[in-house]
């Protein structure tokens, strides 16, 4: 395969200029990228499409779902809160987990039929 560098070395100001206006603050940036680091993971992924398929699941269940510990499953909800892709709610000393809003199932779906494109 070859590989795709410029035979000539050029800049586009337009395009630079363009492509700059197109980015976003620094701080929306980070947030993003942070989301899509929370994303990708299999087990952290597992979790989210078992919580858009169920509606909202205790830490329990989402063990037994994704096949690890308890313990691993509170540390990768965790992280998914810190990303706001979850959101809880307490009901004596249970804790049930729902996925934070439509956005995140947007962003499962997109990634899911974007995979999907490739196999």
């Amino acid at each position: 395969m070859a590989k795709a560098v410029c035979g000539v070395y050029e800049i586009h100001p337009e395009r630079v200029a363009q492509a700059r206006a197109g980015l976003p603050q620094e701080a929306v940036l980070k947030e993003a990228a942070l989301l899509l680091k929370a994303l990708a993971d299999p087990t952290r992924m597992r979790l989210l499409l078992a919580l858009r398929a169920a509606g909202e699941l205790c830490v329990c269940d989402l063990a037994l779902l994704a096949g690890v510990s308890v313990s691993a499953v509170s540390h990768q909800l965790r992280l998914l809160r810190q990303a706001r892709l979850v959101a809880f709610r307490r009901e004596g000393k249970q804790v049930y987990y729902r996925l934070a809003d439509e956005h995140v199932e947007r962003l499962l779906d997109g990634a899911l039929e974007h995979a999907a494109e490739n196999t």
